[in-house]
């Protein structure tokens, strides 16, 4: 007859448990995401002061009664939602919001359009490429104001370099009012911010293009695709997280161009280049109310985060259908 020994774990009896887990992998786990958030501090803290801090002063300023006074007796008593009725009350507001709207579809439309067929253009190697897309970039690198006002000296009507242009190629006899029309201002500005943001967009949107694998155009030759089919079929839904930043970023930085218009156009003739930007640079600067010009800044807060989250909400269900 065998006998069978059952050994037990010391300090343990055979079949009972043995006691809890040690707490040793959770205090590793608590301290791991210590350090991930000492990691992160730095740039919450930075965000939050230079960010977050301006963005709640502006809310309450557009609450305020706020005059150059403030600044030396401190005083800047709640009116409510007075300045609120007053900018959504002043014509110029509803004109400012429209003309925006136009500047900043107009300009993105013409950036990214461009942008995505000189990106796609030089994706097939020529010699001097590289010199060429460096020289395309100037305008990128060259300060808006500066960018400004040589346009302004181009699109002068009387001796503006071109019109002399159009009139040399018998297009034109008296010559464009690109800046001193209503009816042409806004679309010189626009022309001009999309002569400005067209390297942004061919570099970033290059970029992308170089990460598509070569491998999947050759396999879409080999089906016989043709080149419109490829870049519907293949080249857009891969460059599609690449698009919706160039976008996104794009709209960020037009929807708020003040510079480039005070240079250009000043916000006339007839204010009929004044945007949300200018607006809130004429309430706030020239007419000294800066409660007012705080509630305008605070709709363009609004409409650039709108627009953020309401873009990105659809690229990422787009995205999940496409999974």
């Amino acid at each position: 007859m065998t006998t069978t020994t059952e050994t037990t774990p010391a300090g343990g009896t055979a079949g009972t448990d043995t006691g809890p887990v040690p707490s040793a992998p959770r205090s590793a786990a608590r301290r791991r995401r210590l350090y991930q958030w000492l990691f992160v501090a730095p740039a919450v803290l930075y965000l939050l002061a230079f960010f977050g801090f301006p963005l709640v002063r502006n809310i309450l300023m557009s609450f305020q009664e706020f005059t150059p006074t403030t600044y030396f007796t401190g005083e800047a008593p709640f009116n409510g939602f007075d300045n609120w009725r007053a900018v959504f009350s002043n014509e110029l507001f509803g004109d400012a919001l429209w003309q925006t709207v136009l500047f900043t579809i107009g300009s993105l439309a013409g950036q990214f359009t461009i942008g995505l067929a000189l990106a796609v253009f030089f994706t097939r190697r020529f010699p001097l490429s590289g010199v060429v897309r460096a020289v395309l970039l100037l305008p990128w690198l060259v300060p808006m104001v500066v960018s400004a006002v040589v346009w302004r000296r181009i699109m002068d009507e009387d001796h503006g370099v071109l019109n002399s242009f159009l009139k040399t190629l018998g297009l034109t006899g008296d010559g464009v009012p690109w800046l001193s029309s209503p009816s042409v201002a806004l679309l010189s500005a626009v022309l001009v911010n999309i002569w400005i943001g067209i390297p942004f967009n061919m570099v970033i949107l290059y970029g992308g293009l170089q990460e598509i694998p070569r491998e999947v155009y050759e396999a879409a030759a080999l089906d016989g695709a043709g080149p419109w089919r490829t870049f519907r079929s293949i080249t857009l839904p891969m460059l599609r997280p690449v698009v919706t930043v160039v976008l996104v970023l794009g709209f960020m930085s037009t929807v708020k161009v003040l510079d480039l218009i005070l240079a250009l156009t000043g916000g006339g003739p007839a204010d009929s280049t004044q945007t949300l930007g200018t607006m809130t640079y004429q309430l706030s600067f020239m007419q000294l109310d800066f409660g007012q010009g705080a509630v305008v800044g605070n709709v363009l807060i609004l409409v650039s985060a709108v627009f953020a989250v309401l873009y990105l909400r659809v690229n990422r269900a787009q995205a999940g259908q496409g999974k």
